[in-house]
């Protein structure tokens, strides 16, 4: 295969061994090739904003949650904002429901942990160029090929479409039941009903499955 036919990636991350060790992988895949590395989110938009980098190109960028400087999330925001087309799998060591949903409406087409093996790492990569994204069982609370299944077309009533927007935001459980001027307990029934509904298990779930059916917008 063609040197120029492999998908580019980009590494940013502050860790140098993980980096390289990363880097040493994906170059070792027939179709994948690292092609700069960075270790902050600052170095990477700097050189994003070079005149001789505007247009350069890049397929998939490998994107640290926790860096000093510019850490992912900010990273990710810029990136929404001023290169929106770039496809960006977070990475992280851990998998905290708060920051992958931040990820998630920021645009990050997916999130990994670091201790991920090879194979599900290199199906990742695959599966985001070819799809658009990829999110384990394991952080999403879903099964993988379920956010794809256009088939089932599920309907909503007023308020549980409601609580699905609210609950895609940063909002605790009770502020929503104060906003929807609800009690605990109703906005505990909307929770459960629309979790069996979707067959998913976490919050994060129910973010993916709005954002893939344009119930909220990222």
């Amino acid at each position: 295969m063609k040197t120029s036919t492999k998908n580019k990636v980009i590494i940013v991350d502050d860790h140098l061994l993980f980096s390289q060790s990363l880097k040493f992988l994906i170059n070792s895949f027939d179709d994948f090739e690292v092609t700069h590395s960075f270790e902050n989110g600052k170095e990477f938009i700097q050189f994003l904003e070079q005149k001789e980098n505007l247009d350069i190109e890049v397929d998939l960028i490998l994107l640290d949650v926790n860096m000093p400087i510019l850490d992912g999330l900010g990273t990710m925001m810029w990136l929404k904002e001023n290169r929106p087309d770039y496809k960006a799998i977070a990475l992280s060591v851990n998998n905290e429901e708060d920051i992958i949903i931040k990820m998630i409406k920021n645009g990050a087409k997916g999130y990994l942990l670091k201790d991920t093996t090879p194979t599900i790492f290199y199906d990742a990569l695959k599966t985001v160029i070819e799809k658009g994204y990829f999110f384990t069982e394991m952080v999403s609370g879903i099964l993988v090929n379920r956010i794809d299944n256009k088939d089932k077309k599920l309907e909503f009533k007023e308020k549980e479409l409601d609580f699905i927007k609210r609950a895609c935001s940063e909002k605790t459980y009770k502020e929503i039941a104060d906003e929807m001027c609800l009690s605990p307990k109703t906005i505990d029934g909307y929770r459960e009903n629309i979790f069996a509904k979707l067959e998913i298990k976490t919050r994060i779930g129910l973010v993916l499955y709005a954002i893939k059916n344009k119930i909220v917008c990222v």
